[in-house]
């Protein structure tokens, strides 16, 4: 299967593993899971109401030799996650790859909990089903923000504060689980980056705060599009663990000082 340009992995370097990328239907979930099916990983399309949006990115991966199946769960939804595991274990018989990406929470009509349900619990609850499936030299890496990962230390803004420390309460529950993981051999990393253009996040967050995005870049100097971050949590499936299991893309310097 031919990479594509932005693709930062090598043909053939993931032959054999198995990925799940959560809300892969579009975006960075998109991006991430094209770019490990083009290394050669059989990658689930994980979906919550975006079915065409899914299935047309199988039939990309799968016209241009690579091999992927999607499957529709609502990640809050306990019941709807074990069967998207009872399908990828009956079709795979494992996993090797978990991509924690969904998350929201500034969606509008949602219940007043959604973004802890989401970027908390449903989180936990998505790692605890799938490890029956992960065997050993696993990884499991999930996404998140500089705003949230910081958020104890450097205050965001107030209309992504909400998300920000739901996403922030997810890394945390879920690095509890780290010593666990390491018994059985399974990595684990978290991709902080900031603000991604081009994201439905980016999208609201703007509609909500007009020029929000254009003071970040000012500050950040760079923000990175969809494709390049989505590449950065590409690597981060392959590469060696970095130090405290944090892997930050892009410059953090606003957020620690």
């Amino acid at each position: 299967m031919e990479l594509s340009p932005s693709n930062p992995l090598e043909a053939g370097q993931l032959t054999g593993l198995r990925a799940l990328v959560t809300g892969s239907s579009r975006g960075i979930g998109a991006d991430t899971a094209r770019y490990l099916a083009e290394a050669g990983a059989s990658v689930v399309i994980n979906f919550r109401n975006k079915e065409k949006r899914a299935l047309q990115l199988v039939e990309k991966i799968e016209a241009a030799g690579g091999t992927a199946i999607a499957i529709g769960a609502d990640l809050t939804d306990p019941d709807s996650v074990s069967a998207m595991f009872d399908e990828i274990d009956a079709q795979w018989g494992g996993l090797d790859i978990l991509v924690l990406n969904a998350s929201g929470g500034m969606e509008s009509g949602m219940d007043p909990d959604y973004a802890t349900k989401l970027n908390r619990d449903a989180q936990v609850n998505v790692l605890e089903t799938a490890l029956p499936l992960l065997g050993d030299d696993g990884r499991v890496v999930f996404v998140t923000s500089h705003q949230a990962h910081f958020i104890n230390e450097a205050p965001t803004m107030p209309e992504y504060e909400p998300v920000a420390r739901s996403k922030r309460a997810g890394e945390d529950a879920l690095r509890e689980r780290i010593p666990a993981l390491k018994e059985r051999g399974i990595d684990f990393v978290v991709v902080s980056g900031d603000m991604i253009e081009g994201t439905v996040t980016a999208t609201l967050l703007e509609r909500a705060r007009p020029g929000a995005i254009g003071e970040r870049k000012e500050a950040a100097g760079r923000l990175y599009n969809v494709s390049e971050f989505a590449a950065e949590v590409a690597l981060a499936a392959v590469e060696p663990i970095p130090s405290e299991n944090t892997r930050f893309v892009g410059d953090v310097s606003s957020f620690t000082s």
